[in-house]
């Protein structure tokens, strides 16, 4: 966005220091998918997303260094070799992972990566994805009624459902025209934008469980930052209606700019690291995080398109 070459400096190192690898088991015997923070969780969409930024750079610096992204064609080739299509158990996953597979797919031309793309999100709608209120359940946990909110409603954490939001925004972007499911991506993604424009609070914001407010009350960034990313994504790209979505993007950018962002420039009200709205946990100017960071700069990102 900025073509400050000082972000591109701090990404090459980032990636430099890091390998260009995300878990760094060699030995694919071991290799595992639920969750964990060990070098051997390979196939864990923690450890993938930071492929992304990988064919990024990749693309940034020429296409010119198969360095870059021999450990994530790696991986992912060794994953889609095998018979499982379950990787994405939870809401995240999807958001980590998806844009890696049409990434790789433009580098490579490997129609491989669509096909997976579509069997493994197949086996995520299958556990999370509520065909009737229009939104993905956390994990499996969650689903309703085997799990309610305080008042006994379907509970959708916000954050999960942003980074899904955000997930089908990335994917829908980087697919050719004519793919065999962009099409089924956008209904889904005009269909979640209906379903939270819906839920919406006066104040711009959504709270922590999406048709709860009253489960967890007040702001919340992450989410609501995820949310205005994707909305702002969909007007930009003409696949939301701008008369239609605008006094949302409106609403809630006024939110993130005047009262989640604070004069110091940190970002408030980010709901800490977890899996779930979670009642009487205080999320206030101070409760900052990297990620809810994140989605504000994409957020910003696409603001930044939109006025131009």
């Amino acid at each position: 966005m900025t073509k400050n070459k000082k972000y591109l400096d701090y990404s090459l190192a980032w990636a430099e220091k890091n390998e260009w690898m995300g878990a760094k088991s060699n030995d694919k015997s071991e290799w595992k998918y639920n969750y964990g923070e060990t070098d051997k969780h390979v196939l864990f969409g923690d450890w993938q997303i930071c492929f992304q930024t990988y064919i990024d750079l990749y693309n940034f610096t020429g296409k010119n260094d198969p360095s870059k992204i021999a450990r994530a064609r790696e991986v992912m080739e060794y994953e889609m070799s095998t018979k499982e299509n379950d990787y994405w158990w939870w809401v995240d996953g999807l958001y980590m992972v998806m844009p890696v597979m049409t990434k790789l797919y433009n580098v490579t031309g490997n129609e491989m990566y669509l096909e997976k793309l579509h069997s493994y999100l197949q086996y995520s709608d299958s556990i999370m994805y509520d065909n009737e209120a229009k939104l993905y359940y956390r994990d499996a946990k969650y689903i309703y009624p085997k799990h309610k909110s305080t008042n006994g409603k379907k509970d959708f954490w916000a954050r999960g459902d942003g980074w899904i939001f955000a997930g089908y925004a990335k994917i829908i972007q980087d697919l050719p025209k004519k793919a065999k499911h962009r099409n089924e991506y956008i209904k889904r993604f005009k269909d979640m934008a209906q379903a939270l424009a819906t839920a919406q609070q006066k104040e711009g914001y959504w709270t922590r469980s999406i048709l709860d407010p009253e489960h967890a009350p007040g702001p919340e960034t992450s989410g609501t930052a995820f949310f205005t990313y994707g909305f702002l994504w969909g007007i930009n790209n003409g696949i939301l209606d701008k008369k239609t979505y605008l006094p949302v993007v409106e609403k809630s950018w006024n939110y993130l700019t005047t009262f989640a962002l604070q004069e110091d420039g940190t970002v408030g009200y980010i709901q800490p690291i977890g899996e779930k709205a979670i009642p009487g946990q205080v999320v206030d100017k101070n409760s900052t995080a990297d990620f809810g960071v994140g989605a504000f700069l994409l957020a910003a990102s696409e603001m930044s398109r939109f006025v131009k």
